[in-house]
């Protein structure tokens, strides 16, 4: 398969995040219900995933549920939980087809249904073992819950003061095994990160754009990899 024109197929971000925001406005735009613009995300969703295949990133990070969304009116929430057990039962076979690992990160507390857990366990073993990219779906995630979370395991694991680092801290995260986010992508022109990875994105770089969630396309990504190529990154060094 080529590489998008303008993209350095050496240069690839091997994690991009991304916020999918702009659901419930480009509903209100149509005069439609919030939960149709939930519904129209889902093929954002998928033609993300061809086009993040398609350049060949390892690790795609989406942000489905966060811990702030319980505050949403209950009619809507109770859709986004059936929504994405939809999704899993819809599009888990295609996945594993195409190599893809689903993974999840947050907390699977009393408020995410039974149901849709069993649907997560289903989908993580059936996909367990395939490495062409990961896909990993932040659903009831917070980036300070997951900070939380990592202390608390610190301290479960006698973990003395003097000991505890970064890396003791990178280790108790949901996902250590995955690297830091290179790109982030928030839709619907809102500049900020929502609790999005918080420990993860340090010095990831960071694209807004103002489409909205149910509009974003593959090219739209392409077009956020040109601009993450265009820029230098330094991690607090100076090039020389």
């Amino acid at each position: 398969m080529a590489m998008p024109p303008g993209i350095d197929a050496a240069r690839v971000p091997r994690h991009v995040g991304c916020v999918m925001d702009g659901n419930g406005r480009w509903a209100s735009r149509r005069g439609l219900p919030r939960t149709e613009g939930h519904a129209a995300g889902e093929a954002a969703i998928f033609d993300t995933v061809e086009g993040a295949l398609e350049l060949g990133v390892r690790h795609l990070t989406l942000y489905a549920f966060s811990t702030e969304n319980w505050r949403r009116p209950a009619d809507e929430v109770r859709y986004l939980m059936g929504f994405n057990e939809g999704i899993l039962v819809r599009r888990r076979d295609e996945l594993h087809d195409r190599g893809v690992r689903v993974r999840f990160s947050g907390r699977r507390d009393w408020r995410v249904p039974r149901r849709l857990i069993r649907r997560m366990d289903e989908t993580l073993e059936l996909t367990k073992r395939n490495k062409v990219m990961d896909l990993v779906i932040a659903f009831n995630y917070g980036g300070r819950a997951e900070i939380v979370d990592a202390v608390r395991r610190l301290v479960q694991d006698g973990v003395s003061a003097a000991k505890v680092d970064e890396r003791a801290i990178r280790t108790r995260l949901y996902n250590p095994d995955i690297p830091d986010p290179d790109l982030v992508v928030r839709t619907s022109g809102e500049s900020r990160v929502s609790n999005f990875l918080l420990w993860e994105i340090a010095y990831s770089e960071l694209i807004f754009t103002d489409t909205l969630w149910p509009d974003f396309r593959r090219d739209n990504l392409f077009d956020a990899v040109r601009e993450y190529q265009a820029r230098e990154r330094r991690f607090g060094e100076v090039k020389r």
